[in-house]
């Protein structure tokens, strides 16, 4: 009977894990948009799926993420510091004379939502270069 009790235990206690670990993802967006006067991209990604808008007024192209490319993406995204992404300066300055879209990023994570100022399209800050570039990918497709 003991044993049976401890397994039973055991078995609670590691769903509960996996349960939370799903459950940190799935309460994560992750927001890319790119616009200027002629120029606008929004690309959402959220719970292994990404929705992406190419024109102003344009429909959502929906599709599913697949697990080689969610895992690259949750990778890139956990070496995020989400509290400084507020402060990160952008390496350009061409979409202050219209030279570049302007590009930013936003999370929503538990709630409460992380922003970058805006930087050039195609030029992020390097603490999240990778991250936007994955984001960016989706457009490309």
């Amino acid at each position: 009977m003991r044993i049976v009790s401890l397994l039973l235990l055991t078995l609670f206690i590691v769903t509960g894990c996996c349960s939370q670990k799903k459950a940190d993802m799935t309460s994560t967006q992750i927001e890319y948009s790119a616009m200027s006067r002629g120029y606008y991209k929004s690309i959402v990604v959220h719970d292994k799926s990404v929705s992406v808008v190419k024109e102003r007024n344009g429909e959502a192209v929906q599709s599913k993420i697949d697990d080689a490319k969610w895992s690259e993406i949750v990778s890139v995204y956990s070496k995020v510091n989400l509290e400084s992404l507020s402060t990160l300066k952008a390496p350009t300055d061409k979409r202050t004379y219209d030279g570049a879209a302007i590009g930013n990023l936003k999370i929503t994570k538990d709630g409460k939502t992380y922003e970058t100022a805006g930087f050039d399209n195609g030029f992020p800050p390097k603490e999240i270069e990778k991250l936007v570039n994955l984001l960016v990918d989706f457009a490309k497709e």
